[in-house]
């Protein structure tokens, strides 16, 4: 009769969770939790097919989402932390992630950047992915000067970027070059 009652409690407290804070911080994982961990695995695996198979449903999306994970490839992209999903309400999980990168790096400065994931799941599948990031005031400024300075290096090969464009490896390529040039120019000359 103990046993039974343990498990019949159990089964209670995983049926009423639902995903939902409890007073000592613990989340409940449901099953949204479960795909956008699962998502957030697919994205840095950096594996294009296994991405590919998660925004099925997420037909607006896709060619961002695969053209950054393309791009974070190639940028060098390496998970410092993973922080836990967080489910906001019924279909939005945010997904936190901070990564150490060459663009920053490109900078020189100690900074890692935290990209957040915005996914909408409804009924078991992902919908739409958006992407956000605490990028720092340097990034914007070194991403204009190479914009207004340095447009050759960037035009070809950034050609539609975040729109699903051909090339990438190589834009985030030529940003790198250009973050580069853009700190060199701002050192002071040495007398």
């Amino acid at each position: 009769m103990k046993t039974e009652l343990i498990i019949a409690i159990f089964f209670l407290l995983i049926l009423s969770c639902k995903n939902s804070s409890h007073s000592d911080g613990s989340v409940c994982h449901n099953s949204n939790i479960v795909i956008a961990n699962e998502f957030i695995e697919a994205f840095y695996s950096f594996n294009r097919d296994t991405l590919e198979l998660f925004l099925t449903q997420a037909v607006e999306s896709r060619p961002g989402i695969l053209y950054y994970q393309k791009w974070a490839e190639c940028g060098n992209y390496e998970i410092i932390k993973r922080h836990d999903c967080i489910e906001k309400n019924d279909t939005l999980v945010i997904c936190p992630v901070t990564v150490k990168d060459d663009l920053i790096s490109a900078l020189n400065i100690d900074f890692n950047v935290t990209d957040t994931f915005h996914l909408t799941i409804i009924k078991g599948q992902i919908r739409a992915v958006q992407t956000s990031s605490n990028d720092p005031d340097l990034y914007y400024e070194a991403k204009e000067w190479v914009r207004l300075n340095r447009s050759e290096l960037i035009e070809e090969p950034c050609e539609g970027v975040w729109e699903g464009g051909p090339t990438p490896c190589e834009c985030v390529r030529a940003m790198v070059k250009g973050f580069k040039e853009f700190i060199d120019k701002e050192k002071p000359e040495e007398i």
